[in-house]
């Protein structure tokens, strides 16, 4: 298993999957698929959104996932044979910032979650710009951490942690925010910018997905919060949560652009 800075493993990716799932659904959508096109899933981490693209492009098309850790890939690949599709979907090990493709081998390509971790997303993009033909197209979701908020008391605080998760946890925790930017650098057209907002009002799962744990451990190590801060914090959100009203959200960023002619 990958001590990658920002890496997650299966259960917490399944966790937020369960979250953004009217993203990714809206994500399908702009890779305006058909029946028999090859579309390719970077960052596609153990399988989640491969087999349903399985679905858009029928049994004459392809699919193919990549990532950087073997383990993902493995269990996107058992994934994969147990829902029946393992012939038209593959999952590789490799690299994004040099995907082992030809240029134009692909109707489409989409990312998820992905350039958050990256020290280098112009670089992924132009990857999935050139392995995408002309006039395919390219759909990126990722999340602007800055816009973490809780209903809280500990307002001053809670801006703190956030730039921790955004600076610290994470490689790029503004990535969402770059996204129309880099879509304008690649050249590519018709690009769409849509604002996706996730909340929930659970407490214990707020803590995984928003990786609570090490902000708080992390922001104290690094003299941003002390720990009778953090303890204080964590006990009012302790309580919301006992009232029922406890209350958490942040924004993603889903850009879709075509390839030029």
């Amino acid at each position: 298993m990958s001590n990658a800075k920002g890496y997650v493993d299966v259960d917490y990716l399944k966790l937020v999957a369960e979250l953004t799932q009217p993203a990714k659904e809206d994500s399908y959508a702009r890779l305006h698929l058909q029946h028999g096109q090859r579309v390719l899933d970077v960052g596609c981490g153990p399988g989640t959104d491969t087999i349903t693209l399985s679905r858009l492009v029928g049994p004459e098309g392809r699919v193919v996932g990549i990532d950087a850790d073997a383990e993902m890939v493995a269990k996107a690949n058992e994934r994969a044979r147990a829902a029946g599709v393992g012939e038209l979907v593959t999952h590789k090990v490799g690299d994004a910032l040099s995907l082992p493709f030809e240029a134009g081998e692909f109707d489409a390509s989409r990312s998820e979650r992905l350039f958050e971790h990256l020290l280098h997303p112009e670089q992924v993009l132009a990857e999935m710009t050139r392995v995408t033909r002309p006039g395919g197209r390219v759909v990126v979701l990722d999340t602007d951490w800055a816009t973490v908020s809780f209903d809280t008391p500990h307002t001053d605080l809670e801006r703190r942690l956030a730039r921790v998760l955004a600076e610290h946890v994470l490689n790029n925790g503004y990535s969402g925010r770059q996204l129309y930017r880099l879509f304008k650098h690649q050249g590519l057209e018709d690009i769409t910018v849509e604002l996706v907002p996730l909340f929930t009002t659970h407490y214990s799962f707020a803590r995984l997905i928003f990786c609570l744990d090490t902000v708080e451990a992390d922001a104290v190590r690094l003299g941003i919060a002390t720990e009778e801060e953090c303890g204080h914090w964590r006990a009012d959100l302790e309580a919301a949560d006992a009232d029922g009203e406890f209350f958490a959200s942040v924004g993603m960023v889903l850009a879709a652009g075509r390839k030029t002619e």
